[in-house]
């Protein structure tokens, strides 16, 4: 195992002037996390709105029909943004909020807009829009009609979707996001069952058509956008993965070679079929038959169809090879690996925030961000997702729940690494923190926090920035840069 010395930062702090001028910093949210209103605006039903009332899928029995209430309260939420001097929202649109039935008959004007009342107010901030197309909340319609994900026709669907959007919002929308993190459709959606629409067939090939139409998918609206819309209205086009480092456990050969393989199971399955055309081979060699293949003209319109990697980046862990895995799911079997949160001395690789895999690692981001720069000739990257819970806990008094001391410990060393990462020579351009609210967090419900405000749940949803908003907004405006405790 590396020592442990080599990898953790010195401590030193960060300030806004370690970036340069033109580096956007932003927050981020998704649609079904905090807009609530779900039969409101005459928005069709998601997989989301149906898998919540699914006994035992949601940990509290809860659901996003209301969610932090955004839809009706955006305003109040885009006046944080500004507040705490952010230059950007990632936010994600609805897809039944445009097509009720996500087949592209009729476009609702309702939802139109919405968004479009909330870009505006966002520009009338100074706030740029980065905008998801797809972050987890198929209409259900889809799903129940011909499959989702797993229907190749999904494909046609969402580029009449995609084309949709960039014809009514693209004249203001500069910098689009077609997917967020199909692994998680792929894996948790398909695989494992925990997410919507809460599929579980053991060894199917299931997971691998998911993530095949959402490669398809994510090409398809790049191809529209670049044909239609790119030379009019001048914007950006991207992808949105989700990757932990992975740190090989020893220098064993084997562990080092069962660390490179998690990147390619997490990162490459989909960067490689945009980037060289194919699964990568360790996926060919261990999935087998079933990962669907590409045909000569899908390579062709896969290639070359990123302006820029989202990347969502949470922890790390260290990897060692084991040779038979004891998990359930096939993917993870595939991967002959474990996953250890422990240094070779019995310490945890990093505090820990509230969910069981969140721990509390800078170095790491650093070093995907080097591994993305390294093995994929350099793209323009965003951190598009970073941050770490609280549990909920009504016992604390509330002053101590606002006092998110280990938030803000995460953001100071997850910010000091990506600094670092870009004078190594990554060029990232971008950094969203995950998340500007409290809101629902999938099959977690509402006990885990991620938010900068605190979101009251039990009192109207009122909206209470944590310390981690504003040492943001001290940071953001130029506090100085200093050595030693934290604020």
């Amino acid at each position: 195992m590396a020592k442990r010395e080599l990898l953790v930062e010195n401590g030193e702090e960060v300030c806004r002037a370690d970036f340069s001028p033109s580096f956007v910093f932003g927050v981020a949210t998704s649609a079904y996390q905090i807009e609530g209103a779900c039969s409101e605006g005459s928005r069709g039903a998601s997989i989301w709105d149906s898998f919540s009332r699914a006994e035992g899928k949601i940990v509290d029995g809860s659901t996003g029909d209301v969610a932090v209430d955004h839809y009706h309260r955006y305003k109040e939420d885009v006046d944080l943004i500004y507040k705490f001097g952010f230059d950007a929202y990632r936010f994600s649109i609805s897809w039944s909020r445009i097509f009720p039935d996500g087949l592209g008959t009729r476009v609702n004007d309702e939802g139109i807009t919405f968004y479009n009342n909330l870009i505006d107010a966002l520009l009338e901030k100074g706030i740029q829009p980065y905008v998801t197309l797809y972050h987890w909340d198929l209409p259900l319609h889809l799903h129940e009609s011909i499959g989702g994900w797993l229907n190749k026709q999904i494909v046609r669907y969402f580029a009449i979707y995609a084309d949709t959007c960039f014809a009514h919002f693209g004249d203001r929308v500069k910098n689009w996001i077609t997917i967020n993190e199909p692994l998680q459709t792929a894996v948790n959606g398909y695989d494992t069952g925990i997410f919507a629409p809460g599929r579980c067939e053991g060894s199917s090939a299931e997971p691998y058509l998911a993530a095949h139409h959402q490669i398809l998918a994510h090409a398809t609206a790049v191809s529209i956008y670049r044909s239609k819309y790119k030379d009019k209205q001048g914007g950006q086009i991207g992808l949105v993965l989700d990757c932990e480092w992975a740190e090989p456990n020893s220098d064993k050969i084997e562990d080092k070679s069962a660390a490179a393989r998690r990147l390619d199971f997490q990162f490459g399955w989909y960067m490689c079929p945009l980037y060289y055309g194919d699964y990568p081979a360790v996926m060919r060699e261990r999935i087998g038959d079933r990962l669907p293949k590409f045909s000569q003209e899908e390579k062709e319109l896969l290639g070359n169809s990123l302006d820029f990697i989202g990347l969502n980046h949470y922890t790390s862990r260290f990897i060692a090879h084991v040779k038979k895995g004891s998990e359930e799911s096939f993917f993870y079997r595939a991967q002959e690996m474990e996953r250890i949160v422990e240094w070779e001395g019995g310490e945890k690789i990093g505090e820990k925030a509230a969910s069981e895999w969140l721990y509390v690692v800078p170095w790491g981001i650093r070093k995907v961000l080097n591994y993305i720069a390294q093995t994929y000739s350099n793209l323009p990257i965003y951190v598009t997702e970073n941050g770490m819970d609280d549990e909920e806990n009504n016992n604390l008094p509330l002053h101590e729940i606002l006092d998110d001391k280990l938030r803000v410990r995460y953001f100071k060393g997850y910010l000091a690494a990506v600094a670092q990462a870009i004078k190594d020579g990554a060029d990232v351009r971008g950094y969203f923190a995950w998340s500007l609210l409290d809101n629902f967090e999938w099959a977690q419900g509402y006990t885990k926090r991620f938010g900068l405000v605190y979101v009251d749940y039990k009192n109207g949803l009122t909206r209470l920035p944590k310390s981690s908003a504003y040492w943001f907004s001290r940071f953001l405006k130029g506090g100085e840069k200093k050595s030693g405790k934290e604020d």
